[in-house]
């Protein structure tokens, strides 16, 4: 199909040279196929050409003809509209069919193509008061960008406090965001951020569960115990070896 419109073309172009219409002494002629895809299925194509870097005149599908850019674009128009765009291999069963391979190419690298988040949930303290915390739920590395992130306090939905950031884009076809929710936790409560992706047969739901003060007290507090219990025994070791050094060297 392009082959045989271009050929003309540069028929065209070089008849129009050697009556002096064109005098550059080199002559590079580009060809720029469009196809323009809508939601009811329907494609347009758009056949550009460019001589020294300079569109002149363009093919459109849905007009179905020649149009001129530029006053020699008129000129090669002109011919061109008085041919038969069968001669050219311009027909709508080729147009379409062109445009459709191109599309079902492009359709199994990205329209159909789907990658599972990730979902990570932290907290974050806000400010100074250590009792305002941001619960931050990182959904990472999923295709397409349609994905929808709730947050629930044991079981019920959390409206207020949520705060996200927008889409970013990886740079490798996959795409990251961050949705924070405001808290205040109690001991025992659960939070839960609930993730829905079109690569999902079902939510991804990842839950953190608060701990109560005296809980983490206990905890720090054995941890200490336990790293000072280590440190005595070590010094306890290091003074009974001395000791037994300097037994030996009295005798």
């Amino acid at each position: 199909m392009r082959s045989a419109s271009l050929a003309m073309l540069l028929m065209v172009l070089l008849r129009l040279s050697a009556q002096g219409n064109a005098t550059p002494e080199n002559h590079v002629c580009q060809v720029s196929v469009e196809c323009y895809y809508t939601f009811n299925g329907t494609q347009r194509l758009m056949i550009r050409y460019v001589y020294n870097r300079e569109e002149f005149l363009y093919f459109d599908s849905e007009a179905w003809g020649f149009h001129a850019v530029t006053e020699l674009g008129r000129l090669i128009t002109e011919r061109l509209n008085k041919l038969n765009l069968e001669e050219l291999g311009l027909t709508r069963a080729k147009v379409d069919s062109a445009c459709r391979e191109s599309y079902q190419e492009l359709e199994s690298l990205t329209v159909q193509r789907r990658v599972r988040p990730k979902v990570n949930v932290s907290p974050s303290k806000k400010g100074s008061s250590q009792h305002q915390h941001l619960l931050v739920c990182h959904v990472t590395d999923f295709y397409p960008g349609d994905l929808q992130v709730r947050w629930f306090l044991n079981g019920q939905e959390e409206t207020d406090g949520v705060v996200s950031t927008n889409l970013i884009r990886n740079g490798d076809w996959t795409f990251q965001i961050l949705v924070m929710l405001e808290m205040n936790p109690h001991a025992g409560d659960v939070y839960t951020c609930h993730v829905e992706h079109p690569s999902l047969d079902s939510p991804i739901t990842v839950d953190w569960k608060a701990q109560s003060d005296l809980a983490r007290s206990k905890m720090l507090t054995g941890v200490g115990g336990l790293v000072l219990g280590l440190v005595f025994l070590a010094v306890g070791v290091f003074m009974h070896r001395k000791s037994k050094k300097v037994q030996r060297g009295s005798r």
